[in-house]
């Protein structure tokens, strides 16, 4: 006879599966469900009264024309300069944390994740003061005789570039931190000792064993980058445009929906590629030791 198992084993083994449904239900509903829609979007045709025609590639084929494809690759620069920027900023910082400031990491942790408990626009209208033709940065220049009349800093790539690396370089140093937090520093004492170079060291040693928090922090900031439209639309002026600026002006115009999810999809399939050959890229770089 087959022994029966107990419930309570029954229970337990399913029990996983059980806490983990909600979390499975709320992705399916919020992530796969609104990404089947843009998808199917993107290629039915609907007439002036709202009546679907038929199936279409008229939509997406708009979009592989020079201007659009234009607007992908400035949106790509401005997601891949950002994460560069982020993460020669962010490892020192990181490595800091790790290693030399041990005794006060808890407390500028807390100083790097507490504007993360303020609004988004706080910051951004906190910039304008700083970077505006009379703000505090000009204005601090003027005094030193650095400049002779106020820069225009605002409505600027270098304004757009400068919030950009402000509100993302927590992303790029927390998954650093994270990694080199469980580094064994004992590695980079012994390579001193048997006569290697800080560059040696930090090439073969401390660049390959942190290769994971640096892909994780890159494409944290990558990505969303790719995407971003509040920024470059307060900051920039809207002098330039990028992919979220275009995605938003046709999600929120009327009649235009269709097309705003057949660029979207677009844009995804072209972030896809690169960021599939950035990660090739970054890793074969890492194993090299030849990121930086």
């Amino acid at each position: 006879m087959m022994r029966e198992t107990p419930p309570t084993q029954t229970s337990q083994k399913h029990l996983p599966f059980a806490l983990g449904v909600p979390a499975l239900l709320w992705q399916v509903l919020f992530f796969y469900l609104p990404l089947l829609i843009i998808i199917v979007s993107s290629f039915i045709k609907v007439s002036e009264k709202g009546a679907v025609q038929g199936i279409t590639f008229e939509h997406i084929a708009l979009f592989f024309t020079p201007t659009y494809l234009k607007v992908i690759a400035a949106s790509l620069l401005l997601a891949i300069t950002n994460a560069l920027l982020c993460l020669l900023i962010a490892f020192p910082l990181a490595y800091f944390l790790a290693f030399t400031g041990r005794k006060y990491k808890n407390i500028l942790l807390f100083f790097l994740i507490v504007p993360f408990w303020t609004n988004f626009l706080l910051h951004v209208y906190a910039w304008f003061y700083v970077l505006e033709r009379d703000g505090f940065l000009n204005t601090f220049l003027l005094k030193l005789r650095i400049i002779h009349e106020p820069l225009a800093l605002l409505n600027s790539m270098f304004a757009v570039i400068i919030m950009m690396v402000y509100y993302y370089l927590p992303f790029m140093v927390l998954p650093l931190y994270a990694s080199l937090d469980r580094f064994d520093y004992t590695l980079i004492e012994a390579s001193y000792d048997l006569g290697g170079s800080f560059r040696s060291t930090f090439q073969r040693i401390l660049l390959p064993l942190s290769s994971r928090g640096i892909r994780a922090g890159f494409f944290l900031v990558f990505i969303p980058s790719f995407g971003e439209f509040v920024i470059p639309e307060l900051m920039g002026g809207d002098k330039k445009m990028f992919v979220g600026t275009v995605v938003s002006q046709y999600i929120l115009g009327e009649g235009t929906g269709s097309l705003g999810a057949a660029y979207t999809l677009v844009s995804a399939i072209a972030i896809l590629i690169c960021a599939s050959l950035l990660y090739l890229l970054l890793t074969k770089l890492l194993r090299a030791g030849r990121v930086l």
